[in-house]
């Protein structure tokens, strides 16, 4: 009795360590676009909780991601499904999409310091014209008053 039931456990153990990989859809979106639809997916869901330029939160950018990659939610979902199957591939796909944003945010951050440093020096250069426009005024009218 207790081999059969050491038995049962085995089997049961066994059985639960299934590697199920999906077959693979005919409309599979390649590793390439997979990758860069995952960059989008992450900006659109991050970009969910940010005010855009009229001031409004909570929209939802998925369909603004399907529209330009021109598929639907239920061949991503396909997709993503077999190659979430494929972990080693999956994997690679999001290590890869990660990569990209990092240089994205790097590029978009040396960008916002390049503008902020040219705001600051043309703030600093109209101080000067206003302040030099200043000083003619008051010395017009000192000229003015003197005369």
């Amino acid at each position: 009795m207790k081999k059969l039931s050491s038995l049962f456990i085995f089997i049961f153990l066994v059985s639960c360590t299934s590697n199920t990989i999906f077959k693979k859809p005919e409309d599979l979106i390649p590793k390439d676009t997979m990758s860069l639809l995952m960059q989008d997916m992450m900006i659109a869901s991050s970009a969910k909780f940010v005010k855009n330029k009229k001031l409004q939160k909570r929209i939802n950018y998925m369909a603004f991601v399907y529209d330009k990659y021109k598929i639907d939610s239920i061949r991503f979902q396909k997709s993503n499904f077999y190659y979430t199957s494929k972990i080693d591939l999956y994997e690679e796909i999001i290590t890869d999409a990660k990569k990209e944003l990092e240089v994205k945010k790097e590029f978009y951050k040396k960008r916002k310091s390049t503008l902020d440093s040219i705001k600051k020096d043309a703030i600093k250069k109209s101080k000067i014209k206003v302040n030099t426009i200043k000083s003619d005024i008051i010395l017009d009218t000192l000229k003015t008053i003197i005369k």
